[in-house]
């Protein structure tokens, strides 16, 4: 599932890849950008916010969020994709590399002075350099939702989705649906930092320190499982901020009280 460190890695690889070339082929499969063209343009480089990906080319920023199924891949020049091509939604292509974006719910196309309209209503995030956790806090202290619900708005913070909330109300012993201003939000703010800066230079995410499948969560996926702490089957719920935003819960009746 694509959250902040997924798409750190992601930005880092189309970087690595790209930076620095100039577009030798532009192709969106979107409708509303299809005759787009940026070939002959130069490539400034890749970075993420949160979970939105912003590749700067010439003036213009393709902005894309990998949401549920999405995904970049990259390639030698010529070299065949491991994908259906009907999934594709994006190309961007040098000399030498091609990113392709596979399964992208959202491309957008703009002027680059105009990504704050996109990505200035996010929160602080974790991997940038510009991270503030003190506004952070003040942010969820203010939000009187429950903490599953408060930390997951990525107005609040950007990056963290529903695996790690999950995972870190459960390392705090915090249940989903408490109010977030009776949680110890330093302390759960802390521990999700020093957690997905530690994944993000992982290959498999990891809650447990474990790096095999299936042994890297707690209790994410695992209702019904035994806690792997307590034995007692994990439970599943659902919060949201609305009937139509709700996320999947997940949680030990024991070990979360």
């Amino acid at each position: 599932m694509p959250e902040g460190d997924t798409v750190f890695r992601t930005a880092r690889r189309l970087d690595e890849a790209l930076a620095g070339a100039e577009v030798t082929r532009f192709d969106l499969r979107v409708p509303r950008f299809a005759t787009a063209d940026l070939t002959g343009q130069t490539i400034h480089g890749c970075v993420p916010r949160g979970k939105h990906l912003l590749l700067r080319i010439g003036d213009s920023t393709l902005h894309s969020h990998l949401r549920m199924d999405g995904a970049w891949f990259t390639y030698r020049s010529g070299e065949r994709w491991r994908h259906p091509a009907f999934k594709v939604r994006a190309i961007v292509g040098t000399a030498a590399r091609e990113a392709v974006g596979v399964d992208i719910a959202e491309i957008e196309l703009i002027p680059t002075r105009d990504e704050e309209e996109l990505v200035g209503y996010l929160g602080p995030d974790p991997l940038a350099d510009d991270w503030d956790p003190a506004e952070v806090l003040r942010r969820l202290s203010a939000d009187t939702r429950s903490i599953h619900v408060a930390f997951l708005d990525q107005r609040n913070v950007a990056g963290f989705g529903n695996h790690y909330i999950a995972e870190l109300l459960f390392l705090r012993g915090v249940l989903p649906t408490t109010p977030a201003p009776e949680v110890d939000l330093a302390a759960l703010l802390d521990l999700g930092v020093r957690t997905i800066r530690m994944n993000r230079d992982r290959r498999n995410r990891t809650f447990t320190g474990i790096d095999r499948p299936g042994q890297g969560s707690w209790v994410y996926g695992r209702a019904g499982k035994p806690c792997r702490r307590c034995g007692t089957p994990i439970r599943q719920g659902s919060l949201g901020a609305d009937p139509t935003r709700e996320r999947i819960t997940f949680w030990c009746p024991v070990c979360q009280r």
